[in-house]
């Protein structure tokens, strides 16, 4: 092989492959063509399962930018191989992010930020083909509008529902998956990528990108039926069942076509099933009608499947299901991400900030997915109400669409999985190996022990074979089938269903089972234990809760209500089960404004809260003289949230700038883990048993939350709030106490880790709580047995000259260590604990 012929693609991602191209030679073809003859069919079947010897066998070697076939090998431990055929399409233009109107007959090269890449789903034009855009006009009328410019070559292949285009720039196939390839900064966004596109922009970017649609074909019985006959144990069969008749073994060779028969049909009907399924599910609210901006400011309506990366999308005032993967540009969304996380709670996606605005403390960092997922809609989650801007709609600029969106890589996976790499497999095709190979002794000792006895040649061949399929059990496949159906049956009877029957197998090589803590082996929600509030450096004594007429105003109930990710769905609260529990335990309400009084603004009005006029003060008489609407003013107590920072699990914080109504000042609030808060707050307002507090409560298992306050500069107003970094917010704070949050265990979760022990299998609890909490639940649930005793590692980075330590001690006795081990070299970046 030559190296400088092999290319890499998707390089360090999980879908890395070599590609190797080469080019059809007719005599090899027609060689190969007299070989499947003579073979009758045989070689044509060996070539069918190994496709690096088809291609090599058809075709010659040749430069992957003349290739028509390209083989491909998976780079993981697996090393599949897979062969594709290059096809060739007409476009206006070779870059999909060009404009048309810029392109001449000698088009220039592509930019910088500029890449020839595709997505999967388009049908283009291909070797004499004509297919087109979803509104009917084909790709030769765009070429002939745009006549000026030369039509182009454009070469690609197709792998996996993915389409790789040929890039000059870089001499490798290539796949594009939106405008995030672009790599494209936030202030870019904004500045070239909201004023939507033309129509025949988008026609033009629809060659490349193809259909918004992720297709998932349900394949003809016929086909699947194939598909499964040529698996080479059924071919075995086939073989013995030829080889017993001829030996007159007709009741044996009917049995087994019987079962053979029986396990094919069960296995279709899975499959189909599945197939039917899947595409029942993806199907589902794929194709709305969506309105997009044109670059001429026209507000122009369309079915979903006509979007491409670029468009405009505006999100309609009562919700969609998105079509494709999008970045809010303006307004604000609640959605409901339950298809892709699995978490039923709504979400608030704001849009994404613009660092060109003036936002200090705002890195210009180019989009992507990931980092900006808080301001990213992504296909078939459920946008349940939006907010918007005085006279402005709600945008979003399509990043992705089809199999390049999160939804499309979702169903990627799991109609082309990886296979499993089993210890069970592996020894069952060693097993496999040394049947075959004392059948090939006794077929050779058979054939010479005949050969002397003058035995006639055909008893010798009959019988030589016959040893084969003796030593390899035909009949395996349809006993294994009949075992998983009757294991299938046996679990549908205890309410456990299982789509891939397969997979049952595996299930008894499971030794390890690692378990989520939160909503999984407790209750989803969060019950408000107590509250311990800090005075002048001091703990309080513990306290049920905060609903008192003294605490009403004061900055820990302030503190505990201005919760952002609250929102109003249908009249009810709704929001992150934390924040919604902390909320009702302050007893407030909480005011959203509505469309008429958010189209008198020039922004979005805030969010208020206010507590219920039962906990305020009693109102002081009024005198004739004093102002009857200044004492209304200064007689209502209410809170407008003005900015807010998200939480984020990396600063283990979140926080909120706020301001009571009728006050100039505004203040900081920030709830987080009690370590990250207390290390931000003055250290005279932290209390000096902050430590052990903390511990006691972690210990019993409690979820602890820290709260602090700091009262902002007169100089900070609302639009310097709004442009200004959390980190200039997030100093200097005063420490207010802890909220004790109780998470109850599920009452079938110590029967389920019981029935797993007994089955030997090992059981993790996989968390980003507090340790101690951890352990308290473990010990509840039974994972830790009550004898056994916890060691808790505490890992140091070098500092000041110091070598990297590790402190171990026990759970139970965390003031006394019991062992120090000073090393270099072997603490990660991140230490651990």
């Amino acid at each position: 092989m030559e190296k400088g012929d092999l290319k890499i693609l998707n390089k360090g991602e999980e879908e890395e492959m070599e590609l190797q191209g080469y080019r059809l030679c007719r005599w090899r073809l027609a060689l190969v063509g007299f070989g499947v003859f003579c073979t009758g069919g045989f070689l044509l079947l060996l070539l069918y399962w190994m496709p690096q010897w088809c291609v090599k066998s058809t075709c010659t070697r040749t430069t992957a930018r003349d290739a028509e076939v390209v083989l491909l090998r998976s780079t993981d431990e697996f090393r599949r191989w897979f062969l594709a055929r290059v096809r060739v399409m007409l476009a206006p233009g070779s870059n999909p992010f060009h404009s048309l109107e810029t392109q001449t007959t000698s088009p220039s090269p592509p930019s910088s930020h500029s890449c020839t890449f595709s997505n999967s789903a388009s049908p283009p034009l291909a070797k004499g083909q004509t297919p087109h855009p979803s509104n009917g006009r084909p790709a030769q009328e765009l070429i002939t509008k745009f006549s000026d410019y030369q039509p182009t070559q454009i070469r690609y292949f197709t792998f996996h529902s993915t389409k790789y285009y040929w890039n000059n720039e870089v001499q490798n196939f290539k796949v594009l998956t939106g405008l995030e390839d672009l790599q494209v900064s936030c202030s870019t966004l904004h500045l070239e990528h909201t004023a939507g596109l033309s129509r025949n922009l988008q026609e033009y970017r629809r060659l490349f990108f193809g259909v918004n649609e992720i297709a998932v074909k349900v394949p003809s019985v016929f086909k699947l039926l194939i598909k499964e006959v040529l698996n080479p144990f059924y071919i075995f069969q086939l073989f013995s069942v030829i080889l017993w008749s001829a030996d007159e073994y007709y009741y044996y060779a009917v049995a087994i076509v019987f079962m053979s028969v029986i396990s094919i049909a069960t296995s279709l009907y899975t499959i189909k099933k599945q197939y039917i399924m899947l595409h029942d599910m993806v199907a589902a609210h794929s194709v709305v009608r969506v309105s997009v901006c044109r670059a001429n400011n026209e507000i122009e309506e369309i079915l979903s499947t006509d979007l491409v990366p670029g468009d405009v999308m505006v999100i309609p005032r009562n919700g969609t299901i998105m079509p494709c993967d999008a970045v809010l540009i303006s307004g604000t969304c609640i959605v409901n991400e339950s298809m892709l996380t699995g978490e039923s709670v709504p979400v608030t996606k704001t849009n994404l900030p613009n660092p060109a605005s003036g936002q200090q403390g705002e890195v210009d960092d180019a989009y992507n997915t990931e980092e900006h997922k808080r301001h990213t809609l992504f296909c078939g989650t459920n946008v349940i109400q939006t907010r918007f801007y005085t006279g402005e709609l709600v945008k979003a600029v399509v990043i992705c669409t089809g199999f390049s969106t999160a939804k499309g890589q979702l169903v990627r996976s799991i109609l082309y999985p990886k296979p499993t790499d089993f210890k069970l497999y592996r020894d069952a095709y060693l097993f496999l190996l040394c049947l075959v190979a004392v059948a090939g002794i006794g077929f050779i000792y058979s054939i010479v022990l005949s050969i002397l006895n003058k035995v006639p040649a055909k008893t010798i061949i009959i019988e030589s074979l016959d040893i084969i399929t003796i030593t390899v059990p035909p009949a395996l496949p349809a006993a294994m089938t009949a075992g998983i159906v009757y294991a299938q049956r046996r679990l549908k009877h205890i309410g456990i269903f299982c789509i891939s029957p397969q997979r049952i197998n595996l299930c008894g090589q499971i030794n390890l089972v690692c378990f989520d803590k939160t909503g999984t082996l407790t209750e989803d929600g969060l019950d408000l234990w107590g509250v311990q509030r800090v005075e002048n450096g001091s703990f309080h004594q513990s306290e049920e809760n905060a609903y008192k007429e003294n605490l009403v105003k004061s900055p820990f109930v302030a503190c505990m209500a201005t919760c952002p990710s609250l929102t109003k769905i249908d009249g009810q609260l709704s929001g992150d089960p934390l924040d919604l529990k902390m909320f009702e335990a302050t007893g407030w309400i909480l005011e959203e404004a509505t469309e008429e009084e958010t189209s008198l603004h020039n922004r979005i009005m805030p969010t208020v809260v206010r507590p219920p006029k039962q906990l305020l003060p009693p109102e002081p008489v009024l005198s004739a003289e004093q102002d009857m609407e200044l004492y209304e003013i200064s007689s209502v107590y209410e809170i407008g949230i003005v900015r807010q920072f998200p939480f984020s699990s990396a600063l283990q914080r979140m926080s909120i700038v706020a301001r009571v109504l009728g006050e100039k000042r505004m203040d900081a609030y920030m709830k987080g883990a009690p370590e990250a808060v207390a290390s931000l707050c003055k250290k005279e307002t932290v209390p000096e048993n902050f430590a052990e507090v903390l511990e006691s409560y972690t210990r019993e298992g409690f979820r602890v939350i820290a709260l602090a306050h700091r009262r902002l500069e007169a100089k900070l107003t609302w639009h310097k709030v709004q442009n200004i970094g959390r980190d200039h917010i997030e100093s200097n704070m005063e420490f207010l106490g802890l909220i004790i949050m109780q998470n109850k265990l599920k009452a079938e979760t110590p029967g389920v880790l019981q029935d797993l022990h007994k089955a030997n299998i090992r059981t993790v609890m996989v968390t980003g709580d507090n340790m101690l909490t951890a352990i308290s639940v473990a010990r509840d649930c039974g994972m830790i047995p009550p004898e056994d005793k916890i060691i808790i590692a505490d890992a140091l980075h070098p500092h000041d000259g110091q070598a990297a330590k590790i402190t171990w001690r026990y759970a139970d006795k965390p003031q006394k260590p019991r062992l120090e081990v000073k090393q270099t070299g072997l603490i990660n970046k991140k230490g651990f604990t």
